[in-house]
């Protein structure tokens, strides 16, 4: 069997699912492979994004893999509750396994047990090594010394309610909840006039989660909001990381000069976790890119990354604010403050494209938490901090 390939992608996860199609579509005579563990590629997830988190080519080739789209959205606080116009997407896992399915045929390797990986080779379990011109690391977020990590741990799950639930645009965050030992929120997106995804969200400094009490939460959400679940259609649960700081050279230099992209690479919103437009970018810049061998995407995928960490940086002050001043149970107000300031200004920063103004406007005045706990939160070294406990 002839084991050599232009392209390896090990993971399928959405990073990877949407290099390959933006590869297929551009570059069809490329032998590319894509590696996935569990049974089919994709997992259990629901991505969403605003429509100023992309550009109209990227929402045109991405468009037949966006299964729901709303005018506006909204969220809800102890003190403000608000609705901001603007479209927000979402594309379900199973649209993208099954589009993946389709266009890459036996080229998708599912039940793949990989032992080991270099940026030209991959061992399988069974000892047999697949070689290609590069190979890609998708394969997820893994913990390192040199990064300082908060976490968002969710469960939702979708409903099938018993009478028309009445959610006509995303809640993207009702915080009007009792919160906990960090941030919590709800997030509420309705698919069909019966149909509900329900999802508990907490921003928690340690990764491990108490998924059966968010899944208990989430039951308690829906019957106070009088909604009776007459069937579980499916559910999702995950970690995500949310970055304090670290040092990004120390951090890439882990891997070695392996290409990595989605998490593994550190390609998502510092401070909200959304990866969606992340990796529509990696997917045109690898797509366009002349260069697809492993030094080659070596050091396209380092790039992304490092200009992704150096844009950033305001995100990660944020979030120091967010989990390292004032107690857990009051972070709840920055966030709250935050939805005061214009609908231009939020747009942009889910777009990552804040400018000087919008950074100082969102520091401006009092701080929704004690000046001098704010104070040394963007001051401190929260990988130091954390070394030393």
């Amino acid at each position: 069997m002839d084991t050599r390939y232009d392209l390896i992608l090990v993971g399928g996860g959405l990073a990877n699912a949407l290099i390959a199609l933006r590869l297929r579509a551009l570059r069809p005579g490329m032998r590319l492979l894509m590696l996935e563990r569990a049974a089919q590629p994709c997992g259990e997830h629901t991505w969403s994004f605003h429509s100023t988190d992309l550009t109209p080519a990227q929402h045109r080739w991405l468009a037949p893999l966006v299964r729901h789209r709303w005018p506006a959205h909204a969220v809800r606080f102890p003190q403000r509750q608000r609705r901001l116009d603007g479209g927000y997407a979402s594309m379900l896992s199973g649209d993208l396994a099954a589009e993946l399915q389709a266009t890459l045929g036996d080229a998708l390797w599912c039940g793949a047990d990989v032992s080991a990986i270099t940026p030209t080779s991959v061992t399988l379990g069974d000892g047999r090594v697949l070689s290609a011109g590069a190979v890609i690391d998708g394969r997820g977020a893994r913990p390192s010394p040199h990064v300082a990590l908060g976490y968002q741990a969710f469960l939702g799950r979708v409903v099938r309610t018993a009478q028309p639930h009445g959610v006509d645009v995303p809640l993207i965050m009702d915080a009007d909840v009792t919160q906990g030992q960090g941030y919590r929120f709800v997030y509420v997106l309705p698919f069909a006039e019966d149909v509900l995804l329900i999802e508990d969200t907490h921003y928690v400094d340690e990764a491990p989660a108490d998924f059966e009490a968010l899944g208990a939460n989430i039951t308690g959400y829906a019957s106070g909001h009088g909604w009776a679940i007459a069937e579980w259609l499916r559910e999702e649960h995950g970690v995500l990381p949310i970055v304090l700081g670290g040092d990004f050279d120390r951090f890439w230099s882990e891997g070695g000069e392996q290409p990595r992209a989605g998490l593994a690479a550190g390609l998502f919103h510092a401070t909200t976790g959304y990866s969606l437009p992340h990796a529509v970018r990696l997917a045109e810049r690898i797509a366009a890119s002349m260069q697809l061998d492993a030094a080659g995407l070596h050091a396209l995928t380092r790039d992304e990354a490092a200009a992704s960490w150096r844009r950033q940086g305001y995100f990660r002050l944020l979030n120091r604010m967010l989990f390292m001043a004032g107690r857990p149970a009051d972070r709840w107000r920055v966030m709250q403050r935050f939805y005061g300031l214009s609908d231009g200004l939020i747009a942009r920063f889910y777009a990552d494209r804040l400018t000087l103004l919008d950074k100082l406007r969102i520091v401006a005045g009092k701080p929704p938490v004690p000046v001098g706990q704010a104070w040394r939160a963007m001051r401190a070294d929260p990988v130091q901090t954390r070394n030393s406990r």
